[in-house]
């Protein structure tokens, strides 16, 4: 999953705003970031633009976890 974020209007008394994407909508997402900053360089008011991901189907938790129990993992050399 994908969210774009960004503030509209006064840096110090901006509204922050957010956009979600699905997880397959990597170039939608950064067509969308791309034309808040093209926005931004026009001065239209926008700042503060930036895309975060969060991968649902990740093995731990955000951060530094220890995996599941479950979870094999071997390096492989050839």
């Amino acid at each position: 999953m994908f969210v774009v974020y960004w503030l509209e209007g006064d840096v110090q008394r901006g509204v922050a705003r957010f956009e979600p994407f699905e997880g397959g909508a990597l170039t939608q997402a950064l067509a969308f970031a791309e034309a808040l900053r093209k926005r931004q360089a026009a001065g239209d008011g926008v700042s503060f633009v930036s895309l975060c991901s969060e991968n649902p189907h990740a093995v731990g938790q955000a951060g530094v976890a220890d995996p599941p129990a479950d979870y094999a993992w071997k390096k492989r050399r050839t």
